[in-house]
């Protein structure tokens, strides 16, 4: 950072005096050095800017040489579409001291090949590129991406994929990391199409809701990029706590594209999106790429409006929402820091100074007392409500207690409503079904009619008005093939499943049947089968996903709601651990310029 800080201030110095060093003086006919007057040079800017004479030369000279070779590239690239790329690489596989790596490509490669010839010459395989912010896809060309001559791509390190153990067959020993974000990925769009229509005791639901917590109504589309948007981020969180940066940002910038799909009126209604710009340009500095990446500046922007729209100013927005807001100045926090941190990299260290102090003020402020959190602990509370109590309240610890026992009343009406409701449109939509309709038509009727089940079952019965709703009438075929098996001797609850499980294939739901002695196993039977609150199982083969899939998604909804905190404001709860260090590390930088300055 230190490096970038004095090279800034020197090219602002450069273009201020109209110096260009790819020039003679400063650069021979042969490309090479001029190094008196780039000494000259370096004597005088040193004076002016406050850092030592070598240190000057050292930049200087690595200003020019990357502009002489920029040249030339530039040159190679018009003569033959060879562009060059400059790679910023993670620190622990740079052999020197040079993260930024030239390297020569054409543009018409899939980004694939660019990454194979990468780990030829770096010598490490799995990995992310990106560039702008944006994730490249492996299986997409270079120049279709927006990569251009002179692209900066940042690489990421990914871990190998961990290893079954022996038990394992080889051709199934990896889970690569790609495999895991297409889980996250697909286990989150499996929950964001559940439309409240399962039963709530058993399948797992999520809804999107405001800072305190109560729903909000938002159309299907968006609702299911939010979901997967706020789903990635949060895998994305739980593997910063790891400290698993590289995966981390992987994750939060697939969160960063759903979102991206999304109303902005609807992101200004939540801090969600504010708070996932945070965390991406935290996974770049943590990463120390923030040099190499232009949109850090701009998601800091981004995080500071959308705050400022969603909390309104001086936060009395959230006030109205909630009556402690001291929790949410951890985010106000990391913001000021990190415009510091990006402050500093660009040499302006007025704006470093005045963002570090205001950062250090809120620290000081968000530093808990021991004694106090001891008395709360002693109250049975745990250590995340005490610390979230403390900071909400300003360190009042009365204040805490009767906050913090009183969120917890909330979130527990707050759920219990949901449960009430979801259980009622079960309900609703059992009553359809009885009558012979499909499950998932009777949910959408029921949509259509916000509840309504007389209206709901109104426009199932008006065969025109259900054509022009897309919904399907009473299903007779399923109905004649269930007759069929139970005509065979089967029970009709186990013929309902045994359809369900195999699409309505009556010849694979006969096997499945006499395999089974004619009762379907409990480990076959999908979570979202009839609930108990309808006598009659369902009638519809919506009720289980695509023959054989049921327990695959099972599987990867239980996968992805491991990530899920318990907690609504579990990203409001920090140690300040890695505030500190960040704090510290830029008053180091601070010093640093203000004993060369003297």
């Amino acid at each position: 950072m230190a490096e970038q800080h004095i090279q800034s201030k020197l090219i602002a110095l450069l273009k201020q005096d109209k110096i260009q060093l790819w020039t003679p003086p400063f650069t021979t006919e042969t490309n090479d050095a001029g190094h008196e007057h780039l000494q000259e040079l370096a004597i005088r800017y040193s004076q002016v800017a406050g850092f030592p004479q070598v240190d000057v030369e050292i930049t200087l000279e690595a200003i020019r040489s990357q502009s002489v070779k920029k040249g030339k590239g530039n040159k190679t690239y018009r003569e033959t579409n060879v562009a060059t790329l400059e790679l910023h690489l993670p620190k622990e596989i740079v052999k020197s001291n040079k993260k930024k790596q030239d390297f020569e490509t054409k543009l018409d490669i899939t980004t694939q090949e660019l990454m194979d010839r990468i780990t030829e010459k770096f010598e490490f395989k799995y990995m992310k590129l990106i560039l702008n912010g944006k994730i490249l896809n492996p299986d997409k060309r270079l120049d279709e991406q927006n990569v251009k001559n002179n692209s900066k791509v940042m690489v990421i390190k990914l871990s190998e994929p961990e290893r079954k153990k022996e038990m394992m067959e080889k051709e199934k020993v990896e889970r690569s990391h790609q495999e895991s974000v297409q889980r996250t990925q697909k286990g989150f769009e499996i929950l964001s199409e559940r439309d409240g229509s399962e039963d709530p005791a058993t399948t797992p639901f999520l809804e999107i809701a405001d800072q305190k917590g109560n729903p909000i109504q938002i159309p299907l589309l968006e609702k299911k990029a939010l979901v997967q948007a706020m789903g990635l981020h949060e895998k994305g969180r739980a593997l910063m706590k790891k400290k698993e940066y590289e995966a981390a940002l992987c994750h939060l910038l697939l969160a960063d594209d759903q979102f991206r799909k999304c109303d902005s009126a609807l992101l200004n209604t939540v801090d969600n999106y504010a708070v996932l710009q945070l965390d991406v340009v935290w996974c770049y500095a943590t990463l120390e790429q923030l040099p190499c990446l232009h949109d850090s500046r701009q998601r800091l922007q981004q995080a500071e409006n959308c705050f400022l729209k969603c909390y309104g100013e001086e936060q009395q927005r959230l006030q109205k929402i909630k009556v402690n807001t001291g929790g949410e100045d951890v985010l106000f926090l990391r913001l000021y820091v990190l415009q510091s941190l990006l402050a500093y990299v660009d040499g302006d260290e007025h704006q470093t100074s005045k963002k570090l102090k205001q950062g250090e003020e809120l620290y000081n402020q968000l530093s808990l007392n021991p004694e106090k959190m001891t008395q709360l602990l002693s109250m049975g509370f745990t250590e995340q409500d005490a610390r979230l109590g403390l900071r909400a309240c300003r360190g009042n610890v009365e204040t805490a207690a009767l906050h913090i026992t009183n969120r917890t009343e909330e979130r527990e009406e707050i759920k219990q409503r949901e449960r009430n409701k979801r259980r009622q449109r079960l309900e609703a939509i059992n009553t359809l079904v009885e009558l012979g309709y499909n499950k998932k038509a009777a949910a959408e009727a029921l949509n259509q009619t916000r509840g309504d089940v007389d209206e709901a079952y109104r426009i199932l019965l008006d065969s025109s008005e259900a054509s022009s709703f897309g919904i399907p009438q009473p299903d007779t075929d399923r109905q004649t093939k269930v007759d069929q098996l139970a005509y065979m001797g089967f029970q009709r609850e186990e013929v309902e499943m045994a359809l369900s499980l195999v699409g309505d294939d009556v010849a694979q739901a006969t096997q499945l049947l006499l395999d089974n002695q004619g009762v379907i196993p409990s480990e076959l039977r999908s979570p979202s089968a009839p609930s108990s609150l309808s006598e009659e199982p369902s009638t519809s083969s919506d009720d289980l996903t695509a023959s054989g899939s049921s327990l695959p998604d099972t599987e990867l909804v239980n996968e992805v709601l491991e990530y899920i905190p318990s907690h609504e404001e579990d990203y409001l709860d920090v140690t300040l651990e890695e505030e500190a260090k960040l704090i510290a590390q830029i008053k180091s930088f601070l010093e640093r310029s203000s004993t060369h300055s003297r």
